[in-house]
């Protein structure tokens, strides 16, 4: 049996991992559904290992079982690497998702979850780190313990350098940048100053978008958040119209729900964003 308890601070990582089992619900988040069997089991033993508060309970017995080599997660195999989910969310980042693409040339993780032994010994197995991408200051956790571990660089843009101020590598400006083939950092400013997404690969691409931009499965819409934005809307709307020409296959943020697009239908989602954004923002 599977429970919530009062530490949930309602951050929406069990239920966008498992919502087969966990979803939101007022204040917090509950356990809609108990899993049955063995394999929906494990799924929400990772849920609750994920969980950054300990807020997800179940019998010692249980928990015991959970698959110690359950994180990262596949999420995707893209011709430019396989893309995982890291679990182990950060209360430091509000339970922000955490992203590690695997590559020939070198692994990069996207935003950080906070330290765990078991996650480091699974990503030195999968060939280490080579570069740490901090979307933005409000997600970058235990970055120091994880780059001092894998001697990794870390990227930032210089207007939220502060937050990360041992990063070894600063973007400037809102010119893309690419750190390897096939990957591309996109300022992308207006949550905060210093926001960017990760692109990789151009056809059917994977877009890391940390808190700029989420799906919304209810309405089924993407989303910029005035209400959660902390530097300026209308520059973030500014920069999600910057996105309208990417062919994006996979939306990866770090809160709200991942989403799936059909060709073609990336455009149309941030042309119907923009158009309700704008005129209730302006309103």
């Amino acid at each position: 049996m599977f429970r919530i308890n009062h530490r949930c601070i309602n951050c929406g990582t069990c239920w966008q991992f498992d919502p087969d089992h966990f979803a939101p619900e007022g204040e917090r988040a509950s356990v809609h559904a108990q899993p049955v069997g063995k394999e929906a089991t494990e799924q929400a033993l990772l849920a609750l290992q994920a969980c950054p508060v300990a807020a997800i309970e179940t019998e010692r017995s249980l928990r015991q079982t959970t698959p110690v080599d359950g994180f990262p997660a596949l999420i995707k195999e893209h011709p430019q690497g396989k893309v995982y989910y890291c679990g182990w969310a950060s209360r430091r980042s509000f339970g922000a998702c955490s992203w590690l693409i695997t590559r020939p040339s070198g692994n990069v993780m996207v935003d950080v979850p906070r330290w765990s032994a078991p996650l480091a010994r699974r990503i030195q197995a999968l060939g280490g780190l080579r570069f740490i991408v901090l979307t933005h200051r409000d997600d970058v956790a235990d970055h120091e313990r994880w780059a001092r571990t894998f001697r990794s660089d870390r990227w930032i843009h210089a207007a939220d350098a502060d937050a990360a101020p041992q990063a070894e590598q600063l973007i400037t400006g809102s010119d893309a940048v690419p750190i390897v083939e096939g990957l591309q950092l996109i300022p992308t400013p207006g949550h905060t100053q210093g926001s960017l997404c990760a692109l990789l690969g151009d056809a059917r691409a994977v877009l890391f978008s940390g808190d700029h931009l989420w799906w919304n499965p209810e309405h089924r819409v993407v989303v910029a958040s005035a209400r959660y934005c902390w530097w300026d809307f209308a520059t973030q709307l500014a920069s999600v119209e910057r996105l309208l020409d990417l062919d994006v296959a996979l939306l990866l943020p770090g809160h709200g729900r991942r989403h799936t697009f059909a060709p073609g239908a990336w455009r149309t989602a941030l042309e119907q964003t923009l158009l309700w954004s704008r005129r209730h923002h302006e309103a």
